[in-house]
């Protein structure tokens, strides 16, 4: 079931509805979540129903385990039990083929015929989020750092919660299963606030996303034929699609979880007005990059090695991230290309260099401040190119047909598909950009403003939402 259905809009109020008017106890509150997101998730293919319940069954028993261990063995045999599980269900249905075709290459360059054949397998959506999210949890406790909870109501609630199922963000238990423990009472300001999110991640997917999809999928589909400052344009246009789409995706996931009281980490925190590519990568999907540096890069010893070291953890850490995104060649090399963008930062201790806000108290950036925000923007969208090509031929391919001397020609692309395109993205920015300081763009206008202009606000985002979309489309992360 998407969030930008109308499926979604007549689910929401439904389980809504239920769930503070009949839930009289904390049990009914969480079991009317568990069958809620059961039924959100089976909507697209109840099969892989079974996989959830697994995670679930494993995972909680599992804890428990570790738990009542008495010697360090027997608690590590069981945390390795968790990852294998949870790790071998996620390499089988996303890394199988990918796997029997490079083993299968790699015989053939000797002049050899691997006989393996690969399989047609359904990639479960929402599979790397809450595989992750619910190895951390027994991790934590086999790091002492939460205790394992014995209501299994509770941690089942924790694991489907749909909200946050298929894209996340991936919540750590213990921030997120905590508030699974007490009852939630409504909140009527937590509930507008929720609402106003939700309304503008809906923008964002609906208005900027899936109108900036058209152009791009034009753009890289037939790269070939187009001229350079088309191409340009076409990956510009897909920087803030993945963005909008994304980030969008996290908006309304957030302010639907605090319609039902509770409050998940901020997800993006306007990547784009970054000032370097360290900056730009804690800002971007916030529960995946502290996930890997908490749970992979500070264990390999972190920056508080020797120089090769941090060297060998930088590169593997982005490797290893941009294999999560898929099983292509194309999310390697991406990962393998922020790790060079970023190891200069890390290794000349400039990776801190930028926790502020940019332009912080100010109405318009400084000279130098738009400067380097464009020049990481720049570094950013090279990488999504070899992010959204289909094969390293095709980024090749196009990254070669923007550097020609049609770069500089008048032969841009102009049908009114680019406008549909960049009206939403300069109304977008602009929000954003008023509103960086808070936790999504729309929350200090909906604060600041006056209601009669803050409703003016939200129809003319509701009305043009509206005229601007003609059809769904899928999240892009889905796919991941």
């Amino acid at each position: 079931m998407l969030f930008n259905s109308l499926e979604f809009a007549i689910f929401l109020p439904i389980v809504f509805s239920l769930y503070w008017l009949c839930a009289k106890n904390l049990k009914f509150q969480n079991v009317i979540i568990i069958i809620s997101s059961y039924f959100f998730y089976g909507w697209w293919d109840w099969r892989f129903l079974i996989l959830i319940l697994v995670s679930t069954l494993e995972d909680y028993f599992v804890a428990i385990k570790i738990f009542n261990s008495k010697n360090e063995k027997s608690k590590k045999l069981w945390l390795l039990t968790s990852i294998f599980v949870n790790l071998g269900i996620l390499c089988f249905f996303k890394y199988y083929n990918f796997f029997i075709g490079n083993f299968a290459a790699v015989f053939s360059i000797f002049g050899t015929k691997a006989n393996i054949s690969s399989l047609n397998i359904i990639l479960p959506v929402g599979i790397s989020f809450y595989t992750f999210q619910t190895m951390s949890y027994t991790i934590d406790v086999y790091r002492n750092k939460i205790k394992p909870t014995r209501d299994i109501l509770a941690f089942a609630a924790f694991v489907s919660f749909f909200p946050l199922l298929v894209a996340g963000p991936i919540e750590r238990a213990s921030n997120f299963l905590t508030q699974f423990f007490y009852k939630r009472s409504f909140n009527y300001e937590k509930s507008v606030d929720g609402l106003r999110q939700i309304l503008w991640g809906l923008f964002k997917k609906m208005a900027v996303a899936d109108n900036c999809a058209y152009y791009v999928n034009h753009a890289f589909a037939n790269y070939q034929n187009q001229s350079g400052i088309t191409l340009l344009f076409g990956a510009v246009l897909f920087s803030f699609q993945i963005y909008c789409d994304f980030s969008g995706y996290s908006d309304i996931a957030i302010g639907t979880s605090r319609l039902f009281g509770f409050n998940a980490m901020q997800n993006f925190n306007f990547p784009y007005f970054s000032r370097n590519i360290a900056e730009f990568w804690r800002r971007w999907h916030i529960s995946l990059t502290t996930w890997f540096r908490d749970y992979v890069y500070i264990p390999l010893g972190g920056s508080r090695v020797s120089k090769m070291k941090i060297v060998r953890n930088t590169f593997f850490i982005f490797i290893l991230s941009g294999f999560w995104h898929g099983a292509d060649w194309t999310f390697i090399i991406w990962g393998i290309y922020h790790a060079i963008l970023f190891l200069p930062l890390i290794l000349l201790k400039r990776n801190r260099q930028y926790t502020d806000t940019v332009s912080n108290g100010k109405l318009l950036p400084d000279f130098m401040e738009l400067m380097r925000m464009f020049f990481t923007f720049f570094l950013v969208l090279a990488g999504w190119i070899i992010f959204r090509a289909d094969n390293i031929a095709h980024a090749i391919g196009y990254i070669k047909g923007i550097f020609n001397i049609s770069l500089f020609s008048n032969e841009l692309y102009t049908g009114y598909r680019i406008l549909k395109a960049l009206i939403p993205v300069s109304i977008m920015l602009a929000v954003e950009w008023i509103g960086r300081q808070n936790q999504y763009g729309l929350e200090k206008i909906g604060i600041c403003l006056k209601p009669v202009y803050r409703y003016l606000v939200y129809y003319f985002l509701i009305i043009l939402t509206v005229l601007l979309t003609e059809r769904h489309q899928d999240f892009i992360y889905f796919q991941f």
